[in-house]
């Protein structure tokens, strides 16, 4: 799967004219990160410091909930019988942390990017717009959660996860926001324990 996801960033890489330089250069200052965004083997999400792995779980919520808890930097995807899959998270830096329940609005497959006008404010080098793609700071996969400005994504800064850093969105690896987008629908619980 790893040789396929690099095969694709090749490919794409070619028929977007994205030059290499360019797409080392990166964005991951955009959600405070760090510099390796779009860069080598980062584009395929690289290796999570925090495996996905399925756990014990007991919980009031039912089979399909995702339950984010942002002190643990980790997602629940509640399978029921007392067992969930753990990941690995990133989460908002001090003073972007949040907390409420939701539900999947929208699913994206390589999602574009328009940052937000608050993020403009305090950013205002950043691109108004980005289509998704290899350069993308959403990643792989975006799900969008209820009518808030956040989203599950994933991230090229495999680095990041377990940390305290973006602007209140959760970032995971590509490789494990793919794998939890194909098991949720538009529509599923998001509980967010802050």
């Amino acid at each position: 799967m790893t040789r396929a996801f690099a095969f694709l960033a090749v490919a794409m890489t070619l028929l977007t004219g994205v030059s290499p330089a360019r797409a080392q250069a990166g964005f991951g200052g955009f959600f405070g990160g760090g510099s390796n965004f779009g860069s080598g083997s980062g584009y395929e999400g690289g290796s999570s410091p925090i495996q996905r792995t399925r756990v014990s779980f007991p919980g009031r919520y039912a089979p399909g909930t995702i339950y984010i808890s942002t002190a643990e930097r980790r997602l629940y995807l509640v399978l029921g019988n007392g067992q969930a899959l753990r990941y690995g998270i990133g989460v908002g830096r001090d003073g972007f942390r949040w907390g409420g329940t939701h539900r999947i609005s929208a699913k994206k497959e390589w999602p574009s990017w328009t940052p937000p006008s608050q993020m403009l404010a305090r950013r205002p080098d950043l691109p108004r717009h980005m289509e998704g793609g290899v350069d993308n700071p959403l990643g792989a996969r975006a799900m969008y959660l209820g009518s808030t400005l956040y989203r599950i994504h994933g991230s090229n800064e495999p680095e990041t996860i377990g940390q305290a850093v973006s602007s209140g969105c959760f970032r995971m690896t590509n490789d494990d926001v793919t794998d939890l987008y194909s098991r949720v629908s538009v529509g599923t619980t998001v509980v967010v324990k802050n």
